[in-house]
């Protein structure tokens, strides 16, 4: 239980990262928003090279666990935004929902967003969060795993999938999910306390 009770600490952490766009003065959203191309989602044939690179790069070498979150809290405040005026309108009404416990209204205002922009991580992570709190860790991994296709080096998506597993007693895969964590995020230190934990508890389990 308390494996649990720590990866859910995380889990809240990282995906409240992404609530960010939430905290602007929204108007009230129309009933359904039009499945239409948005002019405003850039495609791939036109993106530049990922301006994210350089900020994984340093917080890949970032020791220091305070400058390491300044960097982590840059990565997601950047992968906040869509490049889609609609789509961060609908995150942010999404978050709204969520703020007031409108779970159906949010639940299908992200369902939108990743129908606009199937390549825009944090709506498929946002709707993952979602659907962990309404208590459906299936639709939640599978989310996740939609983030990770797009943006391998999301640690907010890990932790989350490290979470599920530890809660589930997957042991071995939720520390094989810490390292990987560790891998992009080193400098921390709940992240670190996890892989020590499950470790011990592994090794304990075999003897």
């Amino acid at each position: 239980m308390r494996y649990f009770r720590f990866s859910s600490l995380i889990l809240a952490a990282t995906f409240a990262a992404s609530s960010t766009l939430a905290q602007t003065a929204t108007p009230a959203p129309p009933a359904v928003i039009p499945q239409q191309a948005d002019p405003a989602v850039p495609t791939s044939a036109s993106q530049p090279a990922n301006p994210l690179d350089p900020l994984f790069e340093a917080l890949k070498r970032e020791r220091d666990p305070d400058k390491a979150r300044g960097i982590a809290t840059q990565i997601m405040t950047d992968m906040n935004d869509s490049g889609s005026a609609t789509v961060n309108l609908l995150m942010q009404w999404a978050a709204t929902a969520i703020k007031e416990k409108r779970n159906a209204a949010a639940l299908d205002f992200l369902d939108q967003v990743t129908l606009l922009d199937p390549a825009y991580p944090e709506g498929w992570n946002r709707r993952a969060t979602l659907h962990y709190t309404m208590g459906n860790t299936r639709k939640s991994m599978a989310d996740i795993a939609e983030v990770l296709k797009h943006e391998p080096r999301h640690f907010g998506a890990i932790a989350g999938m490290a979470g599920i597993l530890m809660e589930a007693g997957k042991d071995q895969l939720a520390l094989k999910a810490w390292e990987d964590y560790l891998a992009i995020y080193p400098a921390d230190r709940e992240a670190q306390e996890a892989v020590t934990k499950l470790s011990e508890k592994i090794a304990g389990n075999r003897t």
